[in-house]
């Protein structure tokens, strides 16, 4: 069986990774030949990460796409991440339906509030409905979560698949400095000495480390407005560090703040550095769809998190059992603090975390899904 995959972006972006990319071995291995066309490519991800604008690039991008096009019919099952061509009606979805192929669409976004919510008034009339044609044109859709299934039930989309955005269990070991575990052979302890997340004696005596992970424009919108309680909590606690993965620039959030660059390879060291993991959302209508994916990072490592109760962090942060829920400021402030003293409900939490991902967040178990489901 052959299948096509549209992707967004190539395997540097963390959405296509994760919802793509990493599902590749599992169905090459069942029998399946994939071939993936991701819509930009790595020069134009590695700009837009260095927040520059390159015009000739995305034009580059909408005709390779078109050229794609005409190669779908060499193809068993055609997989598209999102829609065909951002920013443009719905035509070649309807077109690709009317030529009698069934294409899958996955969300792991809202990304129809590119549109619906746009403050351009030309797109917002013209392309408020294109996601909703795009899922209605297709022969299934696979969301990331609850509210993205919920969107596509109103499109009139007849066939909807909720599989959650998943980690890896064989890239994440748990943190636990009393293991013996050993670090898979794809994970780079960077800076960090010994088993699996352990600290020499001295550093768990002084710092306890808060961490966060994400891009700079996931920084930018929603961890930078908490600026005024993470200072607060360290001038409190001199004891508690921060470290924020993917930022490598000082953000003025306070003393005791490291910059760490992101990496694929280096990613779950890092994750395994902190004692609890952030996930500040903005409550609006695009935060609901997304799909607590940081939570689900840290909870592999058997870190517990802290996060706003929005959308599906309330699923993967069972407050009072794996993790905590807050609502304010002060409520931020008091639950890190309250973990940073008992050690024994960070411990617990995390187990109760790692226990959660194995059950429903892992590839371990979605891979079967989506085998299933191409093979339909």
């Amino acid at each position: 069986m052959k299948i096509l995959y549209l992707t967004k972006y190539t395997r540097l972006a963390g959405s296509s990774r994760m919802r793509s990319y990493q599902y590749f071995p599992y169905l090459e291995k069942a029998g399946m030949q994939v071939t993936v066309k991701p819509f930009f490519d790595d020069a134009y991800l590695k700009d837009f990460y260095a927040g520059k604008k390159n015009i000739s690039a995305v034009l580059k991008s909408y005709v390779r796409r078109l050229g794609v096009l005409f190669s779908v019919f060499s193809y068993d099952r055609v997989v598209i991440e999102k829609e065909i061509f951002p920013f443009l009606p719905a035509w070649t979805e309807w077109m690709l339906k009317r030529l009698g192929i069934q294409y899958i669409v996955d969300y792991d976004d809202a990304i129809f509030h590119n549109y619906d919510q746009s403050s351009n008034p030309i797109i917002k009339k013209f392309l408020a409905n294109k996601i909703a044609k795009v899922m209605r044109f297709s022969g299934m859709v696979v969301a990331g979560n609850q509210y993205l299934a919920d969107y596509a039930t109103r499109s009139g989309t007849k066939n909807i698949e909720i599989i959650p955005t998943v980690i890896d269990l064989e890239r994440y070991p748990v943190k636990n400095s009393d293991s013996d575990l050993e670090l898979p052979p794809n994970v780079i302890l960077s800076g960090v000495e010994g088993k699996a997340g352990e600290r020499s004696a001295s550093e768990n005596n002084q710092k306890f480390v808060v961490g966060w992970i994400g891009t700079k424009t996931t920084f930018e919108k929603h961890l930078l407005p908490c600026k005024d309680w993470i200072k607060a909590l360290l001038i409190q606690d001199p004891n508690i560090r921060f470290h924020i993965v993917g930022i490598t620039e000082d953000m003025d959030l306070g003393k005791n703040v490291q910059y760490i660059r992101w990496t694929e390879e280096t990613e779950v060291a890092e994750i395994l550095k902190m004692d609890i993991g952030l996930m500040p959302l903005q409550d609006s209508k695009w935060e609901k769809g997304k799909c607590a994916y940081k939570l689900i990072q840290y909870a592999a490592c058997g870190i517990p998190g802290v996060a706003s109760d929005v959308g599906m962090n309330r699923e993967v942060c069972v407050d009072g059992k794996n993790g905590y829920l807050v609502y304010s400021d002060t409520d931020w402030i008091q639950r890190i603090s309250e973990l940073k003293e008992h050690r024994e409900k960070r411990q617990l939490f995390g187990n109760n975390a790692r226990r959660l991902v194995e059950e429903k967040y892992c590839i371990q178990v979605t891979a079967e899904k989506w085998i299933q489901i191409l093979m339909r």
